[in-house]
Parts: C-alpha cells; sequence; structure tokens
C-alpha cells in the first residue's frame, strides 16, 4: 500500500480490515508539519452494519467546510487588523493538528478548530503585508487564487493519470519532502549564526526554493487523493472524511504559505 507524504496519514498504521520556516513573514511552515495518509485511522477499519461508509460526495463536502472555514476566518482577521493572533493561531493550530494526528481522530470540532486557527494566522499574516505598502495590494487573492488553482490542477492530473501514483513516485517525493525540510533547517540554523544560505532572502535562489517548495506540497496532493481513494474503496465509515479533509487541509496550508511568499518575492523586485 502506498503512503502518502502527510504526516496527517503517514502515522496511521496498517491493520487487517483497516487502513494501514516560516521565517521571513512569521515562523516555520507549519503546514508542513503534518503531512501523510497510510490508512484509516486505527479502530475505524471497513463501517459496521449500522455505518454508513465513506463517498466521494462526503470527502468532498468536509473539505469544502474545512477550507471555507479557514478562508472565512483569515478575511475577517485580515480586515480586522487582528495581526497580533499570527503568533497564538499557529500554535493552537500546531497543538490540534498533534492531537489529531496522535489521537488518530475525526472530530470535526478540532478539524474546524484547526482549520479557523490557520485561516486566523494566514489571515494575519496576509493582512499585515496588505498594508505593509501599495506594493503588496492584491497579494491576498492571488495567492487564494493560486492556491484554489493548484489544488483544481492537481485533482484534474490525478483524475486524469497524467501522474500516476506508483510507490517509486511515493518514494520520489518522500525524499524530496525531507530535502526539503532539511533545507529549511539549515537555513533557519544558518540565520542564527549570521550564514544566510539565500533561501528566504529574495533572490534568485529564493524564488526556485519556493518554487521547489510549491512543486513538493502539489505532488504531495496526488498522495493525499490516491489514499483518500482507498479509504473510499475499503468502506471506511462516512466520519472518515473529517480526517481526509483535515490531511488535505494541512498540504493546503503549507501551499498557500508558500505562494504567498513567492508572490512577496516578485513584488520586491
Amino acid at each position: 500500500m502506498r503512503t502518502s507524504s502527510n504526516p496527517a496519514f503517514r502515522n496511521l498504521p496498517t491493520g487487517q480490515g483497516g487502513y494501514a520556516g516560516f521565517d521571513r513573514m512569521g515562523g516555520a511552515a507549519s503546514g508542513a508539519a503534518a503531512y501523510g495518509y497510510a490508512s484509516a485511522p486505527t479502530g475505524y477499519g471497513r463501517s459496521s452494519a449500522d455505518q454508513r461508509s465513506l463517498t466521494v460526495d462526503d470527502v468532498v463536502t468536509k473539505t469544502a467546510i474545512t477550507a471555507a472555514a479557514a478562508l472565512v476566518a483569515g478575511v475577517l482577521t485580515a480586515l480586522s487588523g487582528l495581526y497580533i493572533l499570527v503568533l497564538p493561531a499557529f500554535l493552537v493550530g500546531l497543538v490540534v493538528a498533534l492531537i489529531i494526528i496522535f489521537r488518530q481522530s475525526s472530530n470535526p470540532a478540532l478539524v474546524l478548530t484547526y482549520s479557523i486557527a490557520e485561516g486566523i494566522a494566514l489571515g494575519g499574516i496576509t493582512g499585515a503585508l496588505e498594508h505593509a505598502g501599495t506594493r503588496y495590494a492584491g497579494i491576498g487573492a492571488q495567492a487564494v487564487i493560486g492556491t484554489a488553482g493548484v489544488f483544481v490542477g492537481m485533482l484534474v492530473v490525478y483524475k486524469t493519470g497524467a501522474v500516476k501514483v506508483t510507490p517509486r513516485f511515493t518514494k520520489w517525493l518522500m525524499g524530496a519532502m525531507v530535502g526539503v525540510l532539511v533545507l529549511m533547517l539549515a537555513n533557519f540554523v544558518g540565520n542564527l549564526f549570521g550564514a544566510d544560505l539565500g533561501l528566504r532572502s529574495g533572490g534568485t535562489i529564493a524564488i526556485v526554493f519556493s518554487l521547489l517548495c510549491i512543486g513538493v506540497a502539489a505532488f504531495s496532493l496526488l498522495l493525499d487523493f490516491d489514499q483518500a481513494d482507498q479509504a473510499i474503496r475499503v468502506g471506511a465509515p462516512a466520519r472518515t472524511a473529517w480526517y481526509i479533509a483535515f490531511g488535505l487541509m494541512t498540504a493546503l496550508v503549507w501551499l498557500y504559505l508558500e505562494i504567498l511568499r513567492l508572490l512577496t518575492y516578485f513584488r520586491e523586485q
């Protein structure tokens, strides 16, 4: 069975009958902190006689709800100017994400709390940029459109089979993600000691690195789509849709952060 690059999914053990820096704008890329889906959470297994099985509509609906909650929270935060909430919101999102991952929870309240917290954090960062100068005007809308475009594009790529999700592809993507995270860590440590690697400085190297991060985040969605398909095929309970939506949301958070960062580089040229 293929394993997603998203830790929200990857940490889930398989079992019989079941499923197997943000430095420049405010912190480490928290979206990358919750990545991969190897099967439905332990204890879910197949739906019982009195449970409804998971469907595509369940996944679509729950993912839309979580994304909408994040978007509304982000817009309200940006418009209200409560940028001071960025760090607390990121911390709340990280704690809730860890709870969901380690408890393998499909609790909608937890999933929505995570989405709203991340929406507040992203909205605060975006709002602060929008008010930092006219050169950043409209950058939030562009980042949202870009993120949505990448998501839809990768869904089309997956559904048309243009890129096959194979064990070899999975290994390649996992290696790429590890490499990206190592470079992020090296850049962070280097900055602490006054050695700038140029990965977030806004120059050519930074632009290339952001494009690389966007590519890795985008291709990780293919594995998440594939794992959602597997959950549907084995007849997991309908409530599993909330956990799948959470996993996809973590990828979208990282994707938005990287697209937003890339846009700032172009605006500063």
